[in-house]
């Protein structure tokens, strides 16, 4: 049994979701967490996924409002032992959530172009021309609330 967690910036919990972007989604890339972009997520909620039975950190991620309306989906990751059982996706869905009850009516993303084809099945839908950031290559997608 899993459960989604709003996790506090700074707490205990917000470290171990660092680690945990860190180690699926800069590591392989070989990329590094920059500390001096600490302060700016003190603005963001962080969203985590803990397994019920011993409370461990499974998944996680950031939403970080652009404006009144619009919400960024960023930084979403699964620990490798996870994926392919869904926790992505309860992790976005309940994402979607938050966001529309704290008054965002759009979503926006840069996704790798590896998991365009996930938040297309999720009612995303790409907007404009592949870009790169930092080597990556990336689509923004978008989803109405």
């Amino acid at each position: 049994m899993r459960k989604m967690i709003d996790i506090d910036f700074g707490s205990s919990r917000y470290n171990e979701l660092v680690e945990l972007r860190y180690k699926i989604l800069l590591e392989p890339l070989g990329l590094k967490f920059l500390d001096s972009f600490r302060p700016e997520e003190a603005k963001y909620l962080h969203i985590g996924c803990v397994e019920s039975l011993d409370g461990k950190l499974i998944g996680g991620l950031i939403l970080a409002p652009l404006d009144d309306e619009k919400i960024r989906l960023m930084q979403v990751a699964v620990d490798s032992i996870y994926q392919g059982e869904g926790v992505g996706r309860e992790l976005v869905k309940y994402a979607e959530k938050r966001a529309k009850s704290a008054g965002y009516s759009t979503i926006i993303m840069h996704a790798m172009l590896s998991v365009v084809g996930f938040y297309e099945k999720m009612g995303y839908h790409a907007e404009g021309d592949v870009f790169e950031e930092q080597g990556i290559t990336f689509m923004k997608m978008v989803k109405q609330l």
